[in-house]
């Protein structure tokens, strides 16, 4: 089992940026791809962004050049970097590790 702990959200107008971070209570690089996904108010969670062992990354298409996922299996961590936010990006944006661990989630608020 893996605990998942996000962090870095916040409230910022358009046009700014942010760094999710998410830290796992153990090795990632052996738990495999990592992802960041998000849920807005009425809509489902949907797939921001993954990155395997290999550091292999796959966007969804609202994000490519904007978002950039990275990880530091070191410090098992992974991080989400955020420019030129649109009020569209405004959800709870979660860390999933492997197949079947979440964390709890990060608001992330854009004012237009």
């Amino acid at each position: 089992q893996v605990q998942l702990v996000e962090s870095g959200g916040g409230l910022v107008q358009a046009g700014e940026s942010l760094r999710l971070s998410c830290a796992a209570s153990r090795s990632i690089f052996n738990i495999g791809t990592m992802g960041w996904y998000r849920q807005a108010p009425g809509k489902q969670r949907e797939l921001v962004a993954t990155i395997t062992r290999a550091e292999r990354t796959n966007y969804a298409d609202s994000v490519k050049g904007r978002f950039t996922i990275s990880r530091d299996n070191a410090k098992n961590t992974v991080h989400l970097q955020m420019n030129s936010l649109k009020p569209d990006d405004t959800a709870v944006y979660y860390c999933k590790a492997g197949t079947e661990y979440w964390g709890q989630g990060t608001q992330v608020s854009v004012s237009s």
